[in-house]
């Protein structure tokens, strides 16, 4: 619960303090500027207050690794992710994206804080503890905040904290291991596809099968 709330603070800390023209560039998420990623953030921060408030009696039937799928790589052609840049150029100004981040992105953080974590919730056809599901957005947010920086060197990253939670989930997800040379930030970007390995790093990744694409 606590690194869900280090890492969305930093996160949404990250996008606040972002000049207007950070918002033209180019994120780490294929064919999204900063301003689509931005966009998804306040739609995953609904999501996360729609779980919460969408309990469940049944018994949990996944755990913060098992919320996760293994989808193909984004390409565009995907409804959702296409109308997401519609939606972000409809704000037309960034600090109206700003605002309703933060408004619907806060909402989100408190009714977190406030999450009973052995309280079963349902989403996406599943059933898992609030606690679970809160531990998963541990990695979403961490990897959208690598996204948020990509191509703005001079934005925080996410705390080191939440970067080790996340690479230990990701690894989790994975069934190995990432070898001990990698950074967490090499280890996420390069085990969920956001930036292709070495040939140093894919002869020290031997025989493993990567990327991890998240859905």
């Amino acid at each position: 619960m606590e690194l869900f709330t280090r890492s969305w603070t930093a996160l949404l800390a990250a996008v606040a303090e972002l000049p207007d023209e950070h918002f033209a560039h180019p994120s780490g998420c294929t064919g999204w500027l900063v301003r689509d990623l931005v966009c998804h953030l306040v739609i995953d921060a609904q999501d996360v207050l729609i779980t919460l408030v969408t309990p469940a009696d049944t018994e949990p039937t996944a755990n913060a690794a098992t919320y996760w799928n293994l989808v193909d790589p984004p390409t565009g052609d995907d409804p959702l992710d296409a109308l997401i840049p519609r939606l972000a150029a409809a704000y037309g100004e960034p600090r109206l994206l700003k605002f309703h981040l933060d408004d619907v992105g806060s909402a989100a953080g408190r009714a977190a804080a406030l999450a009973d974590p052995s309280v079963r919730v349902s989403t996406q056809d599943k059933v898992l503890t609030a606690g679970d599901y809160l531990s998963a957005y541990v990695l979403e947010w961490t990897l959208h905040h690598l996204d948020l920086i990509a191509h703005l060197p001079s934005v925080p990253g996410p705390p080191p904290a939440t970067l080790a939670a996340a690479r230990a989930l990701l690894e989790e997800i994975a069934g190995f291991p990432f070898p001990a040379a990698f950074t967490d930030t090499d280890a996420l970007l390069i085990g969920t596809g956001r930036r292709a390995p070495t040939v140093r790093e894919k002869n020290t990744l031997g025989a493993a099968k990567i990327p991890f694409v998240l859905g």
